[in-house]
């Protein structure tokens, strides 16, 4: 990773992440309720890695309701692909980028300057193509978050951690293993845990907590906030976000923040949304029982694509929610604001706003899903405001032709 500025050869100062309309609809339902450069991966979130880099704050070319809590900033950009995560590469080919170029891999926008006039991916057709010489990390596919999140944690270690010294470990309990690649921010509290970095780093953020008898193996980072609970055992390649709690077994996953893995039960190679609660002992099978690839639901084909992955988990979008003992199989895909309980596997795609299992769904009406997320979040001393509710009320329209039995009744 670069550590320079990048608003050193920005003259414009300002980046803007836009969200290219083919990569947008492959990332559903993540991208449902934010643009693409608001996903998490590695330690940070895209926009926040750019930001860190830059040193200046970023703004959004994404849907238009959701551009309220996204907004753009006025004046000239450098318009950046915000599935593209940066790297002292793709920083180098930025800096040798004319104002009449436009960055490309293949047929993909990269990147390209921006007047504030335009408000569309046009303006990309009317300048000099420039190929990428390498093949960056883009995140294209959900299923290229948990791919990809070991590599994109030992980035942002390296860019958080530079020049910085690391607050002690000072229980006699904690077994530690490469020190070196162990990181904690202020007010982090361990205890009776074994942190074991040789294969990677492990980073643990502000006011953050380890309890007693906790396995964590790196690559591992543990958002602001956020809790491993007592007996948890965490492998390498995993991403807890910020104000979460997490038990159990979980390996090469990613939670974006504000979701809930308290207790037993195993998630693997899986991603889960932000407001999330997954009930004691729910299990995702991340392996078929014939080894073969798997296939994961695809909005953008309206049917079940090849990943090529032999493992592959649980996908579920914002404010999803499911019953104790809940079994997902291989490579299930919930939407947003579904609440899933009962015995049995349920459905391998959920539409968003489900209510019901294995046995049959039905529709969670809006109101009740209000309802509930206004509780959820003032149990995180957060507002549920208007925008929040413009937002789903936009994604509840948008997802109705996905259930199919409210066509029926």
């Amino acid at each position: 990773m670069d550590s320079g500025r990048l608003f050193y050869f920005c003259p414009m100062k300002q980046i803007l992440l836009f969200d290219d309309p083919a990569i947008r609809g492959s990332l559903l339902p993540f991208t449902f309720t934010r643009p693409v450069a608001e996903i998490r991966v590695g330690i940070l979130k895209i926009s926040e890695k750019w930001e860190k880099i830059s040193g200046n704050p970023v703004s959004f070319l994404t849907q238009p309701y959701l551009d309220k809590k996204f907004p753009r900033t006025e004046g000239d950009h450098l318009a950046i692909n915000a599935g593209f995560l940066p790297s002292k590469e793709l920083i180098q080919s930025l800096k040798k980028l004319d104002s009449d170029e436009a960055l490309f891999l293949g047929k993909i926008p990269v990147a390209a300057y921006i007047g504030e006039t335009e408000k569309n991916l046009s303006f990309f057709s009317n300048k000099k193509p420039v190929q990428l010489d390498f093949q960056p990390t883009f995140i294209q596919h959900t299923w290229d978050i948990f791919r990809f999140n070991g590599e994109a944690i030992r980035s942002d270690f390296g860019l958080l951690t530079a020049g910085r010294t690391s607050q002690a470990i000072t229980d006699p309990h904690t077994i530690v293993y490469s020190p070196e690649n162990i990181f904690l921010e202020e007010g982090v509290k361990i205890k009776a845990a074994v942190l074991n970095a040789e294969g990677g780093p492990i980073y643990l953020g502000k006011n953050s907590e380890v309890q007693e008898g906790s396995l964590i193996r790196g690559p591992f980072a543990l958002g602001e906030g956020s809790t491993v609970n007592m007996g948890a055992k965490l492998r390498g390649d995993t991403t807890v976000g910020p104000y979460s709690k997490v038990g159990g077994e979980i390996s090469n996953s990613v939670i974006f923040g504000y979701s809930n893995k308290g207790h037993e039960g195993f998630l693997g190679n899986s991603v889960i949304g932000e407001w999330c609660n997954l009930g004691a002992d729910t299990n995702t099978s991340n392996l078929k029982n014939n080894y073969a690839p798997v296939k994961l639901w695809d909005y953008t084909k309206g049917g079940f694509a090849n990943t090529g992955l032999q493992f592959c988990g649980l996908m579920m979008g914002d404010h999803s929610k499911c019953g104790i003992n809940t079994m997902f199989n291989t490579g299930t895909v919930v939407g947003v604001g579904a609440n899933i309980f009962g015995d049995g596997f349920p459905r391998n795609f959920i539409p968003s706003f489900s209510w019901g299992g294995a046995a049959g769904f039905s529709t969670f009406s809006f109101a009740k899903f209000v309802e509930a997320a206004r509780v959820v979040f003032s149990r995180r001393s957060k507002e549920w405001d208007a925008t929040e509710q413009e937002i789903l009320e936009q994604v509840f329209e948008l997802t109705r032709n996905y259930r199919i039995w409210d066509k029926t009744t």
